[in-house]
């Protein structure tokens, strides 16, 4: 079998923020299917890998659900409702879509949908029945051209924190009381008229569940199943609140009340509680998804069935992701997005199993501002911009490199030696503070005992130490990652009068380069730092609007800037005579009104690894590679033009990054993003026409189910030094980068170097 050019390896995401926007597929095996963004992801939680994308809603997902197949088997079809006013019936065979029909009616977001099957009456025949709500007032029933059973029982929730649970039933079957003496329960009747037979049904409430302490936002019955060829119905219904906890009820099987079985939930953590909740086929697993969106799941202990223990779920940004890094050794990589929230994602490395799948294994950062830029200044040492005016600079606790190392596989002492030998244990924000303070090992309180717990329920105890170290052998729960995985912050920036919306770090990790949102000169000035006393060394004045982005050349002798004035700017190092002294940089080269290719917005520039060429994407759909770049000339202004013919690509261009090694043809490999979501893999070679033609050539590009489904904010390629790939058993043919975007997603791909 011929491999694949290109295949999508890692995949991180989370559901929309939404009720009903998560479901679970019956049957052995199946699948969890959740909104994320505009897709709709199929995720397998026993082996932990986002099995595939659906990707055809233009607008947010609001709900989806799968179609439970009578006879228990996992069902092959779903559908699901999004802000595009659109319901979507997809058919999947072999985790894979093979048909997606597209339902068009509703004249406002679809908020709710559900499906059966159904058996008509007269030739026996199967038909699929949908029934979709949406904010336009109405209620449609779909047709495409299902049990025996007594009673049926319907569970509502609401508002006022209570759960109904409503009996349904045949009149004319149920056992009707002569003696009027006895208190019987109020019940409404109806009649249904379905192909001339007439049926009369009674309601009546079953019972109230009262148990939560805030709104009810989901309840949902345990699948039904076979046994001996019967199809059975366990009595188990499960509900989730706002008030962070997840309630399983069923009756006692003496007196038939109605009662609490198992309650699981958050605790602590900026969290506002729950949006729905799915029980697996046979019951075992329960999942949450929390309102800021993250799913939580447990699993019952087959020994004592009243006790549930967390399980590892994926996990993501619930807003768009602006940008990522992968670490020096391509071992991890970070991420900031508008979710004011910074991830660090890694292998989890087992020993009985060859498989490796990425976690979330960190969460350095929970800030108020949307954050926008990241730049990796050490192995272990970050600096993330956000939508205000100060650059914070966060180093990795002890704790997290411990756990780090045995999450990843890796030697703690090896990974230790090249660390300052006093790192705090972790870190915590104060109850009025808005920074990661450091916490040391003085500063841990050892665990309370029962008696001190019990007061500081009772609130005689004012404060406590959020933070307590714990060595992980798995990837962490939610609650961990919320409470335990802060990075302490070292150092903030002052410099800047608007919203940071750049950031670049040299090669040598000595120099920190940053821009902020601008309308004038004076304030799209770049600044340069020095990563070793934070001072700043330099003010790199030349653009009249906000700097887009920023890079290094591979060799630290130049700065590259793009900017929303349409124009780049190339600064050029000038050696200094003490080594101590911080370096000065004079502009080497622009483009201006006359000279400029691009006529929008430039978006994203990159450099080649030999330092000699830098490629720029634009909003006018073109990229553009210019050079050549010596550094050698001692010249103080240079003309650095267009050496390539000008691609267009088809899309305006968000993101481009180039690999650091060539292709089996010695040409420079170049992915470049789209607004639309789309990633093209281009290679490209100067063949030293003129005009230059022939030099770019089309490798791969993704398909729909690997595509983002919004604008691609950054793509990253990962250092080809790092030992990953060979942990995965992939070897120097494969390569990998990553992509994030606007649709909430970060995806790790791997690309055959030997197919481009």
């Amino acid at each position: 079998m011929v491999a694949s050019v290109l295949e999508a390896s890692h995949v991180f995401c989370c559901p929309n923020r939404v009720r009903g926007a998560l479901s679970w597929n019956s049957g052995p095996g199946g699948l969890l299917a959740f909104g994320t963004s505009c897709s709709v992801v199929l995720y397998d939680p026993r082996e932990r890998v986002v099995v595939t994308n659906l990707n055809g809603h233009t607008a947010r997902v609001n709900c989806v659900q799968w179609i439970c197949k009578q006879d228990g088997s996992p069902s092959t079809e779903l559908v699901s409702g999004g802000s595009d006013n659109q319901v979507i019936h997809w058919e999947i065979e072999n985790n894979q879509l093979l048909k997606a029909i597209p339902l068009y009616g509703h004249e406002g977001p679809v908020y709710a949908v559900h499906a059966v099957y159904q058996r008509r009456v007269s030739d026996a025949t199967l038909r699929t029945l949908m029934v979709s709500a949406a904010s336009d007032s109405t209620v449609r029933v779909w047709s495409k051209e299902g049990s025996a059973g007594k009673d049926l029982f319907l569970a509502t929730c609401s508002q006022d924190c209570l759960i109904r649970v409503w009996r349904m039933y045949l009149k004319s079957t149920s056992l009707e009381t002569q003696d009027d003496d006895n208190i019987r329960l109020k019940e409404n009747t109806f009649t249904v008229e379905n192909e001339s037979i007439k049926m009369e049904f009674a309601v009546t409430l079953e019972t109230v569940l009262a148990g939560h302490e805030s709104w009810v936002n989901a309840v949902h019955w345990q699948p039904s199943f076979y046994k001996d060829g019967v199809l059975q119905q366990p009595m188990r219904l499960l509900s989730a609140s706002m008030d962070k906890s997840m309630i399983l009820w069923a009756p006692d099987e003496e007196s038939g009340v109605w009662l609490e079985q198992v309650r699981v939930g958050e605790v602590g953590g900026n969290t506002l509680g729950f949006y729905d909740c799915q029980f697996n086929e046979d019951g075992s697993l329960i999942i949450a998804h929390a309102f800021h969106g993250a799913l939580h799941l447990w699993k019952q202990n087959a020994a004592n069935p009243r006790e549930w223990t967390p399980e590892i779920v994926i996990s993501g940004h619930f807003d768009g992701v602006q940008d990522l890094i992968w670490d020096p050794e391509g071992e991890f990589i970070i991420t900031v997005g508008t979710d004011q929230t910074t991830r660090l994602f890694a292998p989890w490395n087992r020993k009985d199993q060859s498989q490796v799948t990425w976690h979330e294994i960190a969460r350095p950062q929970i800030h108020g501002y949307d954050l926008k830029c990241l730049a990796m200044i050490d192995r272990f040492q970050f600096v993330s911009g956000a939508d205000e005016k100060v650059l914070r600079v966060f180093s990795a606790p002890r704790n997290f490199v411990e756990n780090f190392c045995a999450i990843t596989g890796q030697s703690l002492n090896h990974v230790l030696c090249n660390q300052d030998g006093d790192l705090p244990e972790g870190a915590t924000v104060p109850a009025l503070g808005l920074s990661n303070k450091a916490v040391f090992q003085g500063d841990i309180a050892p665990q309370p005992s029962e008696e001190e717990e019990l007061l500081t329920r009772a609130g005689f105890e004012t404060h406590q130490m959020a933070f307590q170290p714990t060595i992980l052998s798995e990837p962490p729960t939610e609650d961990q990652l919320l409470q335990n995985t802060l990075w302490p912050e070292v150092q903030k920036l002052y410099g800047h009068g608007y919203e940071l919306f750049s950031v670049a770090c040299n090669n040598s990790k000595t120099l920190l380069a940053s821009a902020c949102k601008a309308a004038k000169k004076e304030h799209a000035a770049i600044i340069l730092w020095n990563t070793s006393s934070w001072k700043q060394v330099q003010n790199l004045i030349f653009h009249s609007l906000t700097v887009t982005q920023m890079a290094f050349s591979p060799n630290d002798k130049f700065l590259l800037a793009v900017s929303r004035d349409r124009t780049w700017s190339l600064w050029r190092r000038q050696d200094t005579i003490s080594p101590e002294l911080d370096p000065i940089f004079s502009l080497f080269a622009f483009t201006n009104k006359v000279t400029a290719v691009h006529s929008r917005i430039i978006w994203s520039c990159d450099w080649s690894p030999d330092s000699k060429f830098f490629f720029t994407g634009s909003r006018d759909k073109k990229v553009v590679v210019w050079g050549e770049c010596d550094s050698s000339d001692d010249a103080i202004e240079h003309s650095v033009g267009p050496c390539s013919s000008v691609l267009d690509v088809g899309g305006s261009v968000t993101a481009v990054s180039v690999c650091p090694v060539l292709n089996l043809s010695q040409r420079y490999i170049v992915a470049i993003g789209l607004e639309c979501g789309r990633i093209c893999l281009y290679s490209w070679k100067k063949t030293n026409q003129f005009p230059e033609v022939n030099d770019w050539a089309p490798c791969v590009e993704t398909s729909q189910s690997q595509s983002h489904t919004l604008a691609i904010k950054k793509l990253c390629w990962k250092n080809c030094n790092g030992k990953t790939e060979q942990k995965e058993a992939e070897g120097p043919e494969w390569l990998h980068f990553a992509s994030c975007g606007e649709d909430h997603t970060v995806k790790i791909y791997k690309v055959n170097r030997s197919a481009l």
